[in-house]
C-alpha cells in the first residue's frame, strides 16, 4: 500500500486472481499517488467477470471501513449505484484495460469532461429537393443521434423544391432546429416564412432579406474571397441589432485554404465578439484522406478562434461519418482547452485507425498469464509480437491465424471453431494496424462508426460472437 496523508482519499481496488499481481505493480509504478490503495481479490479468476451481484454477495460493510471508494474493472456488470448505498461507499468503474489506469487517474481521480462544447454543428441535408419528407426527417434524426444541433436543408442550382415549407414544418414539428441553404433569395424566403431558423446564405447584396424575416442569416463574401464586403455586411446587421453568423468561406487545398484559414483569423480579429460560421466540408469532401484527422486539426483551428458553428457534410462515401467527428472534436477540443493542455488523453473517438497504446501486456507479461490458467477455454491476446492463443494446454503465439490455426485442435467442434475464426481475425487486424484487442469484443473504430451500445447496468450476453449484431454502416440505412 502506498503511504498515505489525512488529506488523501483511501481507494480499495477490486481485482481476480489472474489480475492480482499486475495490478499491483501498476500501482505501485503509480507513485506518486494523488491516492492511497489497497488491491483485494475478490475470489474470481478473470476480472471482467466481476458483477454487481458479486460485490453484494462477497463484500460487507465492515470490510470497506475506512476506504472513501472503490474501484472496480471497468467491464464490471450491474448497477453499481445501488450496490454503493448498500455498502456505504461509493463505487466506480475504473478503464476496460488495468494498464490504463495511470491515464484514467493522470487528470484527477475523475475523468475528463467531454459534455461541454460551444460550436454549433449544422448537418446539411445536400440532396434535399430530390428527397421525400419522410427520408428527410429520417436523415434528420440520424444526424441529431450522431451529435448535429441544426438540420441545413440544401437547394440545388436550378432545381425545383416544392416540398420546402413542407420539410421545414415537418422538421419543426420533430423539435429541429432548421436552416435554409440557396443562394436564390425566394428559396430563402420561402424556408423562412414557413419557420426557418438560419438561412444560409446572405451578402450585403441581399441583406434587404434579413429585414423581412426573423431567420438568422449566416454572412458570406460578395464576390470570393472579398473580406471588405463581409465586415460590411456584419457591421450593417450590428447597427441594427440583428443577430448573424459570418461565414469567410473555407476554401480546398490548392485552391486558396492556406489564404482562407488567414481569412478567418483577420475575422475574428476584425470582428472579436461575431458570431463566426466555418464550412468544412470543402476539406473534408474534397480531400481522399481520412476525415477524422482533418475534423480533428480544423476543429483546433477552430478552438483557437473561437468559432462558433460548423457546416458540416456527408456526401462523399469517404465522409459518412463526419457529422459524429466533428461532434466528437467540439468536445475534445473544448475540454483541452479549458485545461490548458493539448488535446492528448481526453478522448479516443478520433483515433479510428490506430490507438495510441494498442498493445498493453507485453509477450512475456502474457506467457506469465497463460501459465495460470486451468480450463480448456482459448484466450486470446495481442502484443507487438502477434497474436497469443492459450488454454490449459499451453501458449501458442503466430504473426497471423493461419499459423495458429493447425495448433488449436478445432477441427471437429465447428461452432468453437466458428468462434475462433472471428476472434484471431479481430485480433489479426489489431495486430496490423495496431489497435487494441478485447477478446469477445468489436474492434474499436472510434467516431467511424456509431458508438456500442454496451449497457454496463446488465449482465453480458453469453456467447456474444455467435450471437452478434452488426451495427448498421454509416449510420444505418435511410429510406430513399
Amino acid at each position: 500500500m502506498s503511504g498515505t496523508t489525512a488529506a488523501t482519499p483511501r481507494l480499495l481496488f477490486l481485482t481476480g486472481r489472474l489480475a492480482e499481481p499486475g495490478l499491483r505493480r501498476i500501482l505501485e509504478g503509480m507513485a506518486p499517488c494523488p491516492f492511497s490503495w489497497e488491491v483485494r481479490e475478490l475470489g474470481l479468476q478473470v476480472a471482467g467477470l466481476m458483477t454487481a451481484d458479486m460485490l453484494r454477495r462477497r463484500l460487507q460493510p465492515a470490510q470497506l471501513a475506512g476506504f472513501d471508494g472503490v474501484v472496480v474493472p471497468g467491464r464490471c456488470r450491474g448497477d453499481l449505484d445501488a450496490v454503493a448505498a448498500e455498502l456505504g461507499v461509493p463505487i466506480t468503474r475504473g478503464p476496460d484495460e488495468m494498464k490504463d489506469l495511470p491515464r484514467h487517474f493522470g487528470r484527477g481521480l475523475t475523468p475528463p469532461d467531454l459534455s461541454r462544447h460551444e460550436v454549433l454543428i449544422f448537418a446539411e441535408i445536400v440532396d434535399a429537393p430530390h428527397a421525400g419528407i419522410e427520408a428527410i426527417v429520417e436523415r434528420a434524426r440520424r444526424y441529431r443521434r450522431d451529435g448535429a444541433d441544426v438540420i441545413d436543408l440544401g437547394c440545388l442550382p436550378e432545381t425545383p423544391f416544392p416540398q420546402l415549407e413542407d420539410a421545414v414544418r415537418a422538421l419543426k414539428h420533430e423539435g429541429f432546429r432548421v436552416s435554409v441553404d440557396s443562394l436564390h433569395t425566394d428559396d430563402l424566403r420561402r424556408g423562412a416564412r414557413a419557420g426557418a431558423d438560419y438561412l444560409l446564405s446572405l451578402s450585403e447584396d441581399t441583406l434587404f432579406l434579413a429585414d423581412e424575416v426573423a431567420a438568422t442569416p449566416v454572412l458570406i463574401p460578395r464576390t470570393h474571397g472579398d473580406l471588405e464586403s463581409l465586415l460590411r455586411a456584419a457591421r450593417a446587421l450590428d447597427a441594427r441589432g440583428r443577430p448573424y453568423l459570418a461565414d469567410a468561406i473555407l476554401d480546398p487545398i490548392h485552391f486558396g485554404f492556406t489564404e482562407s484559414l488567414v481569412r478567418f483569423r483577420d475575422l475574428r480579429k476584425a470582428l472579436p465578439q461575431a458570431q463566426i460560421m466555418m464550412g468544412v466540408g470543402n476539406l473534408t469532401e474534397l480531400t481522399d484522406a481520412d476525415t477524422a484527422g482533418i475534423n480533428a486539426l480544423l476543429f483546433g483551428v477552430i478552438s483557437e478562434l473561437r468559432i462558433n458553428a460548423v457546416l458540416a457534410t456527408e456526401v462523399s462515401p469517404h465522409c459518412a461519418s463526419a457529422v459524429r467527428e466533428a461532434d466528437a472534436a467540439r468536445r475534445m477540443m473544448f475540454a483541452a482547452r479549458a485545461e490548458d493542455s493539448l488535446p492528448r488523453d481526453f478522448s479516443d473517438r478520433l483515433l479510428a485507425l490506430r490507438a495510441r497504446r494498442p498493445f498493453p501486456d507485453t509477450p512475456e507479461e502474457i506467457a506469465a498469464m497463460a501459465t495460470q490458467v486451468r480450463d480448456p477455454s482459448f484466450r486470446i491476446q495481442v502484443s507487438r509480437a502477434g497474436i497469443h492463443a492459450y488454454n490449459r494446454d499451453g501458449l501458442r503465439s503466430a504473426a497471423e491465424p493461419y499459423a495458429l490455426w493447425p495448433q488449436l485442435g478445432l477441427e471437429n467442434d465447428a461452432g468453437h471453431a466458428f468462434y475462433m475464426g472471428v476472434e484471431l481475425a479481430r485480433a489479426h487486424h489489431a495486430f496490423l494496424l495496431g489497435k487494441r484487442y478485447q477478446q469477445d469484443e468489436d474492434l474499436d473504430w472510434g467516431a467511424a462508426l456509431p458508438p456500442r451500445q454496451d449497457d454496463r447496468l446488465a449482465r453480458k450476453t453469453q456467447g456474444i460472437t455467435l450471437t452478434h449484431q452488426l451495427r448498421e454502416p454509416q449510420g444505418g440505412p435511410e429510406k430513399p
